[in-house]
């Protein structure tokens, strides 16, 4: 079998991934929303996967809600070093944010060992203690959207915008209801599909919608 190969340059390859994303999508005959487009495409270029164009699930005004969090210099909470390393943070500092993962941090661990709890929540717990808008990106442990419904619930974490995608078997479906049954601004993807890759992907997506230089 002959194999022919496009001729792209490396400069080039995101644009040429973004036009057969655009060419597939045209041929299922899916249109999508004018304001979500590029976040939509940019988790189906991260993933290769087309169901997100159906799965991605946005409470009312998210993006506007989103784009308004960063500008004013929300801080990004992840629950994996994964997630944090995909995240631009040059785009994010530039607006005065930051990103954090606390997974690693040794209270965090010792918290979750005194308390029975998975890292997850600890680091969750850790995080509600910041000032400032608080963007939550969840793309492993459905026990953080859990702990975040909880919080919730109860009065005592407004995020302002809570990304959830963990992907797997074991309460990532319910984790996700949970989370869309809330007045918490929201990306969610339904189902057991996600991971750290979509959920850095999602936040840039909302970066690049402020930064002129990037984006699709």
């Amino acid at each position: 079998m002959k194999v022919t190969l496009e001729s792209v340059l490396p400069g080039d390859i995101e644009k040429r991934s973004f036009e057969i994303i655009e060419g597939e999508l045209r041929g299922r005959g899916v249109t999508l929303p004018a304001d979500k487009a590029s976040l939509i495409k940019r988790v189906i270029h991260t993933s290769a996967d087309f169901e997100y164009a159906d799965t991605l699930c946005f409470s009312e005004g998210v993006m506007e809600q989103a784009l308004a969090a960063l500008r004013a210099g929300a801080s990004v909470i992840t629950d994996t070093r994964m997630g944090y390393s995909g995240v631009n943070k040059r785009v994010l500092e530039k607006y005065g944010g930051q990103a954090y993962c606390f997974m690693g941090d040794e209270d965090v661990a010792e918290t979750a060992k005194r308390n029975g709890t998975t890292r997850a929540v600890a680091a969750v717990d850790k995080a509600a203690l910041m000032e400032g808008p608080l963007i939550f990106a969840v793309g492993n442990a459905p026990t953080a959207l859990i702990r975040l419904y909880e919080l919730i619930m109860e009065g005592k974490l407004a995020p302002a915008l809570v990304i959830g995608v963990p992907v797997g078997f074991v309460n990532v479906v319910q984790s996700k209801e949970l989370i869309m049954e809330t007045e918490i601004p929201y990306i969610v993807a339904r189902g057991r599909k996600g991971g750290s890759n979509v959920a850095a992907a999602i936040c840039n997506a909302l970066l690049y919608m402020l930064d002129e230089t990037r984006g699709m």
